[in-house]
Formats: structure tokens, C-alpha cells, sequence
């Protein structure tokens, strides 16, 4: 821990334990991501914020054929890697930043700790205004999912779209939920028979990919998570968010009860939520191309209005102009 760093904010148990990490996480984005992508980083108040950048654009190169840029949030304990079945997809058109978010094993490092609502969305509105990002689609799994719905309560000035696959934030977490993510931790170390067996039965894929499987558990054992389960938002700030809204829910969600989810999902003036079957808390890494497919004429709706209503087509969204 440095000077700055806060003992209240999620770190690393040490330098050797944070080396072995990252050789973990360098691995699995050389073996995953396409390439090329590019990484920076920006600060804000919260601490340092690790950013990917995928798409058809670099720099400040304008096409008119390319729509604005897709922000990825990952899930609690993850990083950017995990997005790497949406890449190809939302990269054809879009220009993608995928942030490891603060308070989670990746390469961002918190100093300030965020406990608040209010907090996160300040954390993430900070993130995008200091790369440059004047409208945005955001699209987030599981706790990421809970940030785009917070962000559109919070903060919804710079978004254009919000997905949430399988999100928080609309339910209590229960015990069963936590009991299953510590039986899938415990997957991960069984012999490779074994632990093909227990992907199917824990409908868990991500078992099945070795270079996740790796910097997912080397997290686990590295890293000093701190930072308490969203709160499920209110109904008064769901029928609040303006923003178009698409909810995918998996049928076997271990995380959400469907129904009840994809009702409170419809109190959104502009939110539509959607049950895939067959699907449990992975949509993405199951049903990949239905997902992605989509996911792409969701933002593709999502845009028409925002560029009619664009004065000029230089500023307005879907330019690189957007981005530094």
C-alpha cells in the first residue's frame, strides 16, 4: 500500500502478490483480446482509472459510418478482460473502452473509497469527461450492470444507451448467489474432468476458458476486495431513467428471479428487458452471437434519435471527435 492509498479501498496483499497477478491478466489479454487495442490511463478523484480501447477508430480519425463509443463494465472480482466475446461485435462500428473499474483486482488503483452511489457514478462521469467521452453507450454485467443503471440515475448526461446483462441492483443478493460464486471459486481448482463436469452443472462456461479461469482465481487469492453489495434501486429511481434501457436476463439467472425483474425493468419510461433461455448469469459467454446481435441493433435504435437531434454532425454523437 502507498502513502496515498487508503486502507478502506480495495489493494493487493502485497508487490509479489500484485506481480503474480498481473502476469496472469497480461496473459489472458494477449491470449484473448483481438488485436490491437491500445491501454491508458486517467485519473480522478476516486484514484487511477485502467482503460482498453478496441474499435475501428484511433486518435481523433472521423468516419461518418462509426457510431459512438460503447463503455464495458465488468462484474465484482473481474476486469476488462472478460469482455473479449463482445469485441469483434461491438468493435465492427464502434469505437470500445472497456475500464477496470476501481476497488477490483485489475490495473486501476483506488485511493479514495466508494461506498456511495453518488460516489460511483461521480467515479465514472469523472472517468469518461477525462477521456474526452461527450456521449457513450454504457453496457455492464452483473455489479457493472448495477453502475450503468446507477449512472443513469445519477449521472445520465453523457449516455446515449444503457445494457445491463443480468444485472444488480435489482434484487437483493442472496445467499445463494454468494453460495454459488464460492462453489464456482472452488471449481476453478479442480482437476480438468472434473471441471468440465461442474461448468455444465454450475452452467458456469467461464470454467472452460483457462486464461479467465487463471486471472479470475489469481485475483481472488491476490487481491483485498472492500466494498459492500449495491443496494437493489428504488422503484421512484427506476420510473426516473430517461435513458433508453435494455435488460437481458438469463432464464437460469442465479442472481435474479426473471419475472420479477424483467416487471420492474418495464417501469422504465424508455426500458425494455428481455429472458434468454438457456442462458444463467453469463450472457455473452452462452448465446454469444444472440447476444451480441442484439446488443448491436439495440444501439443501433439507440442512436437514430440522438443523431437526429445533433446539430452538427463533426460534434455530435458517433464522432471520434469524442474522444482525446
Amino acid at each position: 500500500m502507498t502513502a496515498r492509498e487508503s486502507p478502506a479501498v480495495g489493494r493487493f496483499r502485497g508487490e509479489k502478490q500484485r506481480a503474480r497477478f498481473l502476469a496472469a491478466y497480461d496473459g489472458a489479454f494477449t491470449a484473448l483480446w483481438p488485436t490491437p487495442w491500445e491501454e491508458t490511463e486517467v485519473e480522478t478523484e476516486f484514484g487511477t482509472t485502467h482503460v482498453h480501447r478496441y474499435g475501428p477508430v484511433s486518435g481523433r480519425q472521423a468516419s461518418a459510418t462509426v457510431g459512438a463509443p460503447v463503455v464495458l463494465l465488468h462484474g465484482a472480482n473481474s476486469n476488462a478482460v472478460q469482455w473479449y466475446p463482445f469485441l469483434a461485435a461491438l468493435g465492427a462500428r464502434h469505437p470500445v473502452i472497456a475500464l477496470d473499474t476501481l476497488g477490483d483486482p485489475g490495473r486501476s488503483v483506488a485511493r479514495r473509497p466508494i461506498h456511495h452511489p453518488a460516489d460511483s457514478a461521480a467515479w465514472l462521469d469523472q472517468t469518461l469527461a477525462a477521456l474526452g467521452v461527450r456521449h457513450a453507450h454504457l453496457v455492464g454485467h452483473s455489479y457493472g450492470g448495477w453502475l450503468a443503471l446507477n449512472q443513469a440515475v445519477h449521472a445520465p448526461d453523457r449516455l446515449i444507451s444503457v445494457t445491463a446483462l443480468d444485472p444488480g441492483g435489482l434484487e437483493k443478493v442472496s445467499a445463494r448467489f454468494i453460495w454459488l460464486m464460492y462453489l464456482n471459486g472452488l471449481a476453478g481448482l479442480a482437476p480438468p474432468p472434473l471441471r468440465r463436469r461442474l461448468a455444465v452443472w454450475l452452467d458456469n462456461p467461464v470454467l472452460l476458458v483457462p486464461e479467465l479461469r487463471r486471472v479470475l482465481l489469481t485475483g481472488a487469492r491476490t487481491f483485498r476486495t472492500r466494498r459492500p453489495a449495491p443496494a437493489p434501486l428504488r422503484d421512484d429511481e427506476l420510473r426516473a431513467i430517461g435513458t433508453p434501457t435494455l435488460v437481458l436476463i438469463g432464464q437460469h439467472s442465479p442472481l435474479l428471479h426473471p419475472p420479477r425483474a424483467q416487471a420492474r425493468i418495464s417501469q422504465l419510461p424508455h426500458g425494455h428487458a428481455e429472458i434468454l433461455p438457456g442462458v444463467g448469469h453469463g450472457p455473452g459467454f452462452q448465446q454469444g452471437a444472440d447476444v451480441n446481435r442484439r446488443l448491436v441493433a439495440f444501439l443501433a435504435r439507440a442512436e437514430r434519435p440522438a443523431k437526429a437531434s445533433s446539430a452538427t454532425p463533426s460534434t455530435g454523437p458517433g464522432t471520434a471527435a469524442e474522444l482525446r
